[in-house]
């Protein structure tokens, strides 16, 4: 860009000195305008003017002349010392760069919701022509009692079609204004204003029915689902290791598929070895929702089995980089519980870096034993069933929306919480900032977004949502914070960014917590900060981050999830990315 702005600055000056070369005028001499001024005077004395008129003539022509010369001067004084190039080149050359980057960044957004909205018209054509497809073999098949089945159940599911289709057809249009808004948005300035030049037709969408952020549709019925009946003399110790709290979960939630696979109920990590479960868990719940003794606490386990706290066998999943991620210090500390075991063992190489594809019967096969206590560890980069397991409510078979969920105190109080300061429809931000830098500018691309950047897909959201307000969950600094307030602003109001306050004896919302001995207690802040996320009526998350993945599985388990749902800034790269070290 400076390479062609100096080229047209040069280019500019040969044209500057073409023009002073063909416009170039011979300076006049005295003699010829003695010459000149006596041609005037001779032409007054041929038409008979007296001596007063001769000397208005001579100074009107001196006066011709100062106007004539004066410009002349002024244009070769201009181009001789270059004055527009002096005062100009840098200016225009600044707007020029200035300019044209963020025309290019416009068009590179602009050309990704293209291919988006593109996408998305090609679902919808090819669902157009599958319900065609299958309304003529509908008419052309079966007898008169199937017809009129078949025609029932084209009537029950018609609504749902038409709120599918109204609510594809309306993303195609917000798309559609989304794309002119990011085109028009370099051409902004001054007085200038482009704000709602795509929003004709689009504000009174809300009178006949449409929801842009509509709540997806899970399809729970059709969920793919197995039986937990485990033998109540077979166990299983989960050994969760890896990361935070988030990661144990999901951890958690994989080995209760373990258990259900093998038939065996599963014991819970004692507190003097991993997080305290009880505190953020309600274990009963698990329990009631498959309506059998399935889960149980490890105290539990050691009465059950005090007699013979022993592990019989403990099967790594993982062979690499180490057995089972168990470290001498873990071994010491199950072996402080009182628990003896064998030597760790692995049925297969299984590096944690490049994890196979697993299914059931591999499980079934290298992990069934007749033993009575097993341990497997650590799985949670495991990938056992992944569409099956991943899918809304879990692989199993339950009467609940989902297993894992945050205790009843934790809910009363997201629930409270967001009645006091929230209310029912507000956006949640998981903004991932402590820690995220390094680890996110090691992936291609990178997902750590500069604040400007972050506010301006954050305020595209919140124009989606038309939401009033913003939970924020973040672990970010107040400089950070403070700065992005200050930036997302939508339709020239700035959007309220609340986070949870610091105690306070006037305030009741959290007064369970306190009651039950809960407060300050990082784990049960960590729990109620998902809660408050998971019941948001839209939800922007972190990608690479486990806490973002825990919020997504309990709206999708919910039901909360919503069509607007998003990563932060996704589908595009951060504008600038610092280098490694």
């Amino acid at each position: 860009m400076a390479r062609d702005a100096a080229s047209f600055s040069s280019d500019e000056e040969d044209d500057h000195r073409n023009l002073i070369h063909q416009n170039d005028t011979k300076p006049v001499s005295p003699a010829e305008h003695r010459a000149a001024s006596f041609d005037v005077e001779d032409f007054e004395t041929r038409i008979g003017g007296d001596r007063r008129s001769k000397l208005a003539k001579v100074a009107f022509n001196k006066r011709y002349l100062v106007a004539v010369v004066l410009p002349i001067f002024i244009v070769v004084l201009y181009f001789t010392a270059d004055l527009r190039s002096l005062f100009s080149y840098n200016l225009s050359s600044i707007k020029a760069d200035s300019f044209g980057d963020r025309m290019r960044e416009s068009e590179l957004r602009a050309l990704y919701l293209l291919k988006q909205q593109q996408l998305g018209l090609l679902t919808l054509w090819n669902q157009t022509f599958r319900d065609s497809g299958a309304d003529q073999n509908s008419s052309l098949s079966g007898s008169n009692s199937s017809e009129i089945n078949k025609g029932h159940q084209s009537l029950a599911s018609s609504s749902a079609s038409f709120d599918d289709f109204k609510s594809a057809v309306l993303k195609q249009i917000s798309w559609n204004k989304e794309i002119q808004d990011v085109l028009l948005l370099p051409h902004q300035s001054g007085n200038l204003s482009v704000e709602g030049a795509g929003d004709v037709g689009l504000a009174n969408f809300g009178e006949y029915g449409f929801d842009r952020c509509k709540k997806v549709d899970q399809r729970f019925s059709e969920r793919r689902t197995s039986e937990w009946n485990p033998k109540s003399n077979k166990f299983l110790l989960a050994i969760c290791l890896s990361g935070q709290m988030s990661n144990h979960l999901i951890c958690l939630e994989k080995h209760m598929f373990f258990a259900a696979v093998l038939n065996r109920v599963l014991v819970i990590p004692s507190s003097r070895v991993d997080f305290r479960y009880h505190r953020v868990l309600d274990v009963d719940h698990i329990n009631q929702c498959l309506g059998r003794k399935v889960v149980i606490s490890f105290e539990e386990f050691s009465e059950i089995r005090k007699k013979h706290l022993h592990i019989d066998r403990f099967i790594c999943y993982f062979s690499l980089p180490q057995h089972c991620y168990v470290d001498d210090e873990h071994v010491k500390k199950l072996k402080n519980l009182g628990l003896s075991m064998g030597k760790l063992e692995s049925p297969w190489v299984e590096d944690v870096k490049r994890p196979n594809k697993r299914t059931v019967q591999d499980i079934q096969a290298k992990f069934a034993s007749n033993d009575d206590v097993i341990a497997i560890g650590d799985v949670f980069f495991a990938d056992v069933e992944r569409e099956w397991v991943m899918q809304p409510g879990g692989p199993l078979a339950h009467k609940c929306k989902t297993l894992i969920e945050p205790s009843r105190l934790i809910m009363l109080t997201a629930e409270r919480f967001i009645q006091t300061f929230l209310g029912k429809d507000y956006i949640a931000l998981h903004f991932r900032r402590h820690g995220f830098l390094k680890f996110c500018n090691a992936k291609k691309p990178s997902c750590f977004y500069p604040i400007p950047q972050a506010a301006d897909c954050i305020s595209r959201v919140v124009g989606r949502a038309n939401t009033p307000v913003i939970y924020l969950s973040t672990d970010a600094a107040e400089s950070e914070t403070g700065m992005l307030q200050s930036l997302i602003v939508v339709n020239g109001r700035v959007v309220p960014l609340v986070k949870r306050p610091a105690s306070n004896s006037a305030e009741k919302w959290d007064a369970l917590l306190y009651r039950h001995g809960l407060q300050d207690d990082a784990q049960v802040e960590a729990m109620l900060d998902k809660t408050i996320c998971a019941m948001s009526s839209v939800f922007i998350g972190a990608s690479g981050s486990t806490f973002t993945e825990d919020i997504l599985r309990l709206r999708k388990d919910w039901g909360s999830a919503s069509v607007c749902d998003e990563y932060l800034c996704q589908g595009e790269e951060p504008n600038f990315i610092a280098g490694n070290e």
